[in-house]
């Protein structure tokens, strides 16, 4: 995105990849609830969220030591316009599915298309932004774009290639759990049972084996994944030898816990993994579509009755830090002090749309951490009276005199969030607002998110050092009403979409950065999520048998580092 990337032409492996790793081997994982479906190209079903990195590939690859960088996967060189108005690929002339047949233009063109009008709703945007695709040689094509935007060409790159001979008489977005999608990466779908397992099995002939960016990865010959009813029962399957490793989220649990017979005996191993990503936000998220989450002085007096320091001292005992902003723990996040000149001027054009205090030193509502929170329930109280409402008999009511209730929706099984929860809610009764806690499984779930058909819910958003166009599906305008759509709260801000669009225009890292931090500021102040803890440090547990290289990436145990670059050693 900006100057050379960190690797030379000539690199070997990726920095944090033993090229001399061992192969063979088996690792089992487990997720819980369970999968009705393959294909995770649509909306459409269930799906194990592995199968994308483990089974399909893109034209361009990551080095997950470095942001804003790609490299050349199955196409064998990229070139772009002046502008970046257009970016062309030339394939590998290797380049195969895992049925042997070539990767062609024809299946990238396809692909490009299929997605952006068939596919789930993440791949429309950049298809929205697209003018041609055009044949431009036997192995190449060039893609131009209908605006100006420096990132799509990186963001074309990453586009999953499927094959376009597998779904010559159904459309993708009818695949049913046999029609496995084709891809070209390390592993096939081997064997799966509905809702039980699915079993990946490293292709022995892959074609990509010689290449620098694969030099020790997808090491283990076998991947199984196994679903369990709650985290409770796939803990203990854990413990009990059934699973490889598993990450594990909660501090308190990590230091207290991991005394069982095979973690005393050294059969089980404990490693952190430290990384250098932002914190991301993860909290309970307000629907900005329903009255009176539209109000802001309502959303901050749910803010300060979360009793954060309380709640953590009680279920991490203090252990996690909170998250203080969307791209906390990172150079990209909002200062602690009043917005820098370069940010105030990003934001005055749109400072009448703004909380009062986005350009101050803003900070999230903190208690002294006792259970009474005295200071900032009075504050709640103010807000709310501020908004309309009143106490009567002991029942916060709306300005049209009904009662203010809300519901939380949660996943089945969810035992740490239902355990924030239930204090959070005693909280609120001091209030006089009484909630409901309603608990359903993973596919309902997912079905009423993607519907927007909730009060309130448990949130979990990734951040990455290279922030761009997914910011807008994350929080822009034109994604609050679509369904489907990562934008669960339903922000509409002239700001977010402006500053959006100043990311992936930046021409310097520090227009980039600028950009961020405005962004950060816009989001924070914005009070659209009441924030928890951060996980600055990955958890894995794990059997004795698997190894990791000693360089780690500064993106940490994501899921292309864990399994992909763990191999297997007796």
């Amino acid at each position: 995105m900006y100057g050379d990337p960190a690797l030379p032409a000539d690199f070997k492996s990726l920095p944090y990849a033993n090229a001399a790793a061992p192969k063979g081997g088996r690792i089992v994982t487990g997720n819980t609830g369970g999968f009705d479906s393959l294909n995770p190209f649509v909306r459409k079903g269930r799906v194990p969220w592995q199968l994308r990195f483990f089974t399909h590939e893109s034209l361009m690859g990551r080095n997950w030591d470095e942001p804003f960088a790609l490299y050349g996967l199955l196409a064998e060189s990229i070139e772009t316009g002046p502008n970046r108005e257009w970016v062309e690929f030339t394939l590998r002339e290797e380049a195969r599915f895992s049925d042997g047949t070539p990767v062609t233009v024809e299946d990238v063109i396809w692909s490009y298309e299929t997605l952006g009008t068939e596919g789930h709703p993440r791949y429309h945007s950049l298809w929205n932004q697209i003018d041609r695709i055009d044949t431009t040689g036997p192995r190449s094509v060039r893609i131009t774009f209908n605006t100006e935007n420096r990132e799509l060409a990186l963001i074309a790159g990453l586009r999953p290639i499927l094959q376009k001979a597998q779904w010559h008489d159904k459309p993708l977005a009818e695949a049913t759990l046999s029609d496995i999608p084709i891809g070209s990466a390390p592993y096939v779908v081997e064997d799966f049972e509905a809702g039980r397992f699915v079993t990946l099995k490293r292709n022995p002939d892959y074609w990509g084996l010689h290449l620098p960016l694969r030099q020790g990865i997808a090491n283990v010959d076998e991947i199984r994944i196994d679903f369990y009813g709650d985290e409770d029962v796939m803990f203990e399957a854990f413990k009990g030898g059934a699973l490889s490793y598993i990450r594990e989220f909660n501090a308190e649990a990590w230091a207290t816990q991991y005394d069982f017979p095979d973690a005393a005996s050294g059969a089980v191993v404990k490693s952190e993994i430290p990384h250098q990503k932002p914190s991301g936000i993860t909290g309970l998220a307000m629907n900005l579509r329903r009255a009176p989450f539209d109000d802001i002085r309502v959303r901050d007096a749910l803010m300060h009755a979360f009793n954060f320091e309380f709640i953590s001292d009680t279920l991490t005992g203090g252990r996690q830090p909170r998250i203080t902003s969307y791209f906390s723990g990172s150079y990209l996040a909002m200062q602690d002090a009043p917005a820098s000149s370069e940010v105030a001027a990003l934001l005055a054009p749109y400072a009448d749309t703004l909380p009062a205090d986005t350009l101050e030193d803003y900070d999230l509502p903190a208690s002294n951490g006792s259970t009474r929170n005295r200071g900032n329930m009075r504050r709640a109280m103010q807000l709310m009276s501020d908004a309309g409402f009143d106490v009567v008999d002991g029942v916060m009511t709306k300005p049209d005199g009904t009662p203010f209730t809300f519901d939380i929706l949660l996943r089945q099984g969810d035992k740490q969030d239902k355990s924030i929860i239930d204090i959070y809610r005693k909280a609120l009764e001091k209030l006089g607002i009484f909630v409901t806690i309603t608990e359903i499984d993973n596919a309902q779930y997912t079905q009423r998110v993607s519907a927007f058909d909730f009060d309130m819910t448990d949130y979990r958003r990734a951040m990455s050092l290279s922030p761009g166009n997914e910011q807008a599906l994350y929080w822009g305008s034109a994604a609050a009403d679509q369904e489907g759509s990562r934008n669960i709260m339903g922000i509409k801000s002239p700001a977010i979409d402006a500053l959006v669009e100043a990311l992936t225009n930046a021409r310097d890292p520090q227009e980039f950065k600028t950009a961020a931090q405005a962004l950060d500021r816009v989001l924070t102040t914005g009070r659209y999520v009441i924030p928890i803890w951060t996980y600055a440090v990955g958890r894995i547990a794990h059997r004795k048998e698997l190894k990791y290289p000693e360089t780690l990436p500064i993106y940490g145990d994501g899921v292309e580092w864990m399994p992909g670059v763990w191999w297997h050693e007796d």
